[in-house]
């Protein structure tokens, strides 16, 4: 398929440039995402409505499985995905945070092997955090940026050498970049956060002996996959860098990209650097996805652990599948923050190395943490299994076998909620509301440091049990009352009509809503439409 687009679409900025945004927004630049946009954003607003029916044919009860026209793929046991790239050898211990610039600069110096730069669940979208995160990941990329922390400490990037390999996040195909404006239509997110680094970084990370690395967020099956992968040759042959430069890893975090990762991993062959698990967003699409049927009704998310019979197949799935096509298999979050109360805090690394222990043994090659602290406790347990390999892709874990039942096997895990987890869950959703819509994405709450899947897993879960009345509606309100009350008293700036109409709306509604953030955005972060409001082109 073509890609070239001869008279390349003006982009309009639909907002003011704030403090050294013209060098992000630069004409070229701009241009750049104008041609991406052309070129494949009919594709992804079909792929958009794809997934509307398929959630609608689901829901009307046909069956997920493996897919039958897609059985040579996995029968074939011939392919495998592109080698390792450089600085995604060993991936023992990874990092993840919102790129801004304190972030920035302690992750990449955080002794991780790698730094995920998330514009997807740890950044709220607002202009100025978009585009002040590309701001920092190029400063970074060119050896420029420090911080001046309080007390006037001055932080700056340790050497090279000890620097982890940055991988970029971009935010998901459902989500619009509305300051941004091409042929009359927001320009999808997800093309503005690559774009824009692709076009100031790549040639830089490949100039230092990296490269451009990705993270893709919440794609739903193989077509979805094969659209990045275009977008990636496309952006390549834009720019004169090689095919199969890019690397990308694909967070699977829906239920139905889990019944396709190997077609994931064949689509994207060419440019893939594996698979990574992502608990509370598989959650969350599960509920989205059956959360209508009483077998599938989860009780509090602290119950539902990795051990889980659903989750255990789910991971163990993912190992299998990676290691057989020669990609790395990345674990799971350990979101637990350092706090003041020692014995609190042993007790949390305590639950994090056991966790971290079984996926080591389970054979992953590498797993996820919120927080620097967390980095050395990730990295002793899979030390212990991997000693001096940078991975485990030998082990193949072919007594594996999963089928689409397993992975569906909820009621062994289902039951009620306590009254406890629907309280947390209502108090969750509203502090993250509450940090969301001031521009916070990442939020330590009660210990834990929480983004937009904990928020969306917390909403779900008061829509499902108050569908299948477990709960009542009028002890909802009271805690909502309550919990409202609770967070005016210790933040009284506050916007508490605001939390709760989102709460109301994304989670008392009787149909719900796929994402509390495409409402929230549209409602808050959005700018205005009127005629005019342009103030750069490209």
């Amino acid at each position: 398929m073509s890609t070239r687009v001869l008279t390349p679409p003006r982009v309009r900025v639909l907002a003011a440039l704030g403090e050294r945004h013209d060098e992000i927004l630069t004409p070229a630049a701009l241009d750049f995402v104008g041609r991406l946009t052309a070129a494949f954003g009919e594709r992804r607003r079909d792929l958009l409505t794809e997934r509307r029916r398929q959630t609608l044919r689901l829901a009307d009860g046909a069956p997920l499985d493996f897919p039958l026209v897609t059985s040579a793929v996995r029968a074939d046991d011939s392919w495998r995905v592109a080698p390792p790239a450089p600085g995604l050898t060993d991936r023992r211990v990874e990092i993840t945070g919102p790129p801004d610039r304190r972030m920035t600069i302690n992750a990449l110096n955080s002794g991780a092997k790698v730094w995920m730069a998330d514009f997807e669940d740890a950044t709220a979208p607002t202009w100025d955090n978009v585009i002040d995160g590309q701001l920092n990941l190029r400063d970074a990329t060119e050896w420029r940026i420090d911080f001046a922390a309080p007390g006037g400490k001055e932080c700056r990037l340790a050497d090279h050498d000890r620097l982890a390999t940055l991988v970029v996040r971009p935010r998901g195909w459902h989500l619009d970049e509305a300051h941004l404006e091409c042929g009359g239509r927001p320009v999808p997110a997800s093309l503005v956060d690559f774009g824009l680094y692709f076009f100031h970084c790549a040639q830089r990370q490949i100039d230092a002996g990296r490269g451009p690395y990705f993270s893709l967020p919440k794609l739903e099956n193989r077509y979805e996959a094969r659209l990045w992968n275009d977008i990636f040759v496309a952006a390549q042959e834009m720019l004169g860098i090689p095919r199969g430069t890019i690397r990308a890893t694909v967070l699977i975090e829906t239920i139905t990209a889990a019944v396709e990762m190997e077609e994931i991993l064949y689509e994207l062959r060419e440019h893939s650097s594996g698979l990574n698990a992502g608990r509370w967003d598989y959650l969350f699409s599960l509920i989205k996805t059956f959360g209508h049927r009483t077998d599938f009704l989860l009780p509090d998310r602290a119950r539902v652990t990795m051990t889980a019979p659903f989750m255990r197949a789910y991971t163990e799935l993912l190992v299998r599948t990676c290691h057989r096509r020669g990609a790395h298999a990345i674990g799971g979050m350990a979101a637990q923050v350092p706090g003041t109360d020692p014995a609190a805090h042993q007790a949390a690394l305590a639950t994090v190395r056991l966790d971290k222990e079984r996926e080591a043994e389970d054979g992953f090659d590498g797993s996820w943490v919120a927080h620097p602290s967390l980095v050395p406790v990730c990295r002793a347990a899979f030390d212990a299994v991997l000693g001096a390999r940078p991975h485990q892709l030998d082990r193949t874990r072919d007594e594996v076998a999963v089928t689409a039942a397993d992975l569906l096997s909820v009621r062994r895990t289902s039951g009620p909620p306590t009254p406890d987890g629907v309280r947390t869950n209502i108090a969750v959703a509203l502090r993250y509301f509450d940090a969301w819509l001031r521009g916070q994405g990442a939020v330590a709450l009660d210990g834990l440091m929480e983004d937009a899947a904990t928020a969306e897993i917390a909403r779900v879960q008061i829509w499902q049990w108050l569908r299948h009345r477990v709960i009542d509606r009028e002890s909802v309100l009271r805690l909502l009352d309550d919990e409202l009350a609770a967070l005016g008293a210790a933040f009284p700036w506050a916007a508490l009509d605001e939390v709760r109409r989102l709460f109301e709306r994304t989670a008392l509604a009787d149909a719900l809503p796929p994402f509390f953030t495409s409402d929230a955005y549209a409602r808050h972060l959005a700018p205005g439409r009127a005629a005019g409001r342009g103030t750069h082109t490209g």
